[in-house]
């Protein structure tokens, strides 16, 4: 009687489809334990907004009759000292529109150091080097430093100027620097809202 049974396979054979099937399993496995063990990395934090503030600069109008307002906008900060110094290096870094700089570019500032009401800026030596000189430009050159710390620090009420630390006499023998010098909004040719009123410098003649 002929044996319709199927012929079993050869050993090596079951051997294979073993290896196989564990080959699957293994891969299968080693997705679904990757899938329930792999925490997913969190998303990078946001960086914090930047806190700005709008401060008010004095620089000379284009052809130096006086002084013109220009609004800044630099990074706020939490100490007066630091919003002091960014404040005073706005003005030493010069005009961004049309208006003429009051400082020399080489002019550089060392610090500030609030005594009650008056602040002392201490300059480097470059800004007695390299400043141009003249009555009118040293005018501009102390004004418009007293009046942009004047409106945006309304309880800083005078400005002592020191160079290396030390207290002068004058930057180029027309202004005197001896006693602080308080703000002059007569000379700004559109004055501020609010400005308070004060006791004209005086054009030179």
């Amino acid at each position: 009687m002929p044996d319709f049974r199927s012929p079993r396979p050869p050993r090596r054979d079951r051997r294979l489809l073993v290896w196989a099937f564990l080959l699957v399993l293994l891969v299968f496995g080693g997705l679904l334990l990757r899938h329930f063990l792999i925490v997913p990395s969190p998303p990078p934090p946001a960086e914090p907004q930047r806190q700005l503030r709008t401060i008010t600069l004095y620089f000379a109008a284009p052809d130096g009759s006086g002084l013109v307002a220009e609004a800044r906008e630099i990074d706020d900060c939490l100490v007066e000292e630091d919003c002091l110094k960014a404040t005073v290096q706005a003005l030493l870094d010069g005009p961004v529109g049309n208006l003429a700089p009051v400082f020399p570019a080489q002019a550089t500032l060392r610090g500030v150091m609030v005594a009650g009401s008056e602040l002392q800026v201490d300059f480097g030596q470059a800004l007695i080097d390299a400043h141009p000189g003249g009555s009118w430009g040293e005018i501009l050159t102390v004004q418009a430093l007293t009046d942009t710390v004047a409106v945006n620090f309304p309880h800083l009420r005078q400005v002592r100027i020191l160079v290396e630390g030390a207290a002068v006499e004058t930057l180029k023998g027309h202004v005197d620097l001896r006693q602080p010098i308080t703000p002059d909004f007569t000379l700004v040719l559109t004055a501020p809202a609010g400005a308070p009123p004060t006791t004209p410098t005086g054009r030179p003649k």
